[in-house]
């Protein structure tokens, strides 16, 4: 780790060429460590633009986190929370999940640069300074690990609220964790659980936003992805997004603690994207489930109508393709 890196990109941050020397002077260092850190920054994957005679600029201006700033947007509602900001880290889910027993309640951990973010069944989650907001939150429940298989549905409610709220009218869910807009994936959801089956149990509940993705980071993608900057008409602050996001998922989390789904199902079903439509389901084993979707049950389990019947699945993924 380059120590020079992310103060120097803080003050690249404004989209603007400034000089090697400049920099050199503002942090009292030579232009060569200035050089080193930033070719520390492009193996973390931050493109930067070196020119001669001009010096050094981010392809566009970046709005980084600023724990202050999301803890006054918050106000006293945030009375509750423990917050966060890292300039790297490889995974906010795995930072939070390696001394679990350790941690606060309501922790959230948040990086302006995520390198090795998870998504579902292996995936990778592809995110670059700026292009993303990524954060998870680490929660605590006195029900059992076996009563929160619904938890990923009851999130994407909080998501749903949170980017009304924005204005982000046209968002919509699709089982069991992802957020679309037009069918293009615009966030995740990734919960890790740790506790008993019927104790006490802790849930780490990581979510990706795509901010502004680069095309360089699109084509890493395997599925058609969207981002705010796309879809909203007015530039958001991550800053913002995130404080809104927090209170609105303390109000989901502190629901669903005291009644699951129940009071949330409804809600859920209205924003899914594909809520009575034919689909395929994609089994893990590789298997393939044609049918009609017919809603969730109140622990979160996805009812397809088949040629055999009503059917229930807890596990895979739905597609569209070849329907």
């Amino acid at each position: 780790m380059n120590t020079l890196t992310f103060p120097i990109l803080k003050l690249l941050s404004d989209g603007k060429f400034h000089s090697g020397e400049a920099i050199a002077t503002q942090f009292n260092v030579s232009r060569t460590s200035v050089w080193n850190a930033l070719q520390y920054a492009e193996k973390l994957g931050v493109e930067v633009f070196s020119v001669r005679g001009r010096g050094y600029k981010l392809p566009q201006p970046v709005t980084l986190l600023d724990e202050q700033l999301i803890l006054r947007t918050i106000g006293e509602q945030g009375n509750w929370l423990s917050l966060e900001i890292h300039d790297h880290l490889a995974s906010t889910n795995s930072h939070l999940m390696q001394n679990v027993s350790a941690q606060r309640h309501a922790t959230c951990v948040a990086a302006n640069l995520q390198t090795q973010g998870r998504g579902r069944r292996g995936r990778s989650w592809q995110a670059g300074l700026g292009s993303s907001l990524t954060f998870s939150l680490l929660w605590r429940f006195q029900c059992g690990a076996a009563a929160l298989s619904g938890l990923s549905l009851a999130i994407g409610v909080a998501l749903m609220r949170a980017l009304h709220i924005l204005g982000i009218q046209q968002a919509q869910l699709k089982w069991p964790n992802d957020i679309l807009i037009d069918r293009e994936k615009l966030a995740g959801i990734l919960i890790e659980v740790q506790g008993d089956m019927d104790g006490p149990s802790t849930a780490v509940i990581g979510i990706g936003i795509n901010l502004h993705l680069p095309e360089n980071i699109k084509k890493q993608i395997d599925q058609p992805v969207t981002d705010l900057n796309s879809v909203s008409n007015q530039s958001i602050d991550p800053n913002l997004l995130l404080s809104i996001l927090l209170v609105q998922l303390a109000n989901v989390l502190k629901e669903f603690e005291q009644n699951g789904l129940m009071n949330l199902s409804g809600e859920w079903t209205k924003h899914h994207a594909y809520h009575l439509q034919q689909v395929r389901m994609l089994m893990p084993d590789g298997r393939e489930v044609h049918g009609i979707v017919q809603g969730i049950t109140e622990d979160g389990t996805l009812l397809v109508e088949t040629e055999s019947g009503l059917q229930k699945f807890i596990s895979g993924e739905i597609s569209v393709r070849g329907v």
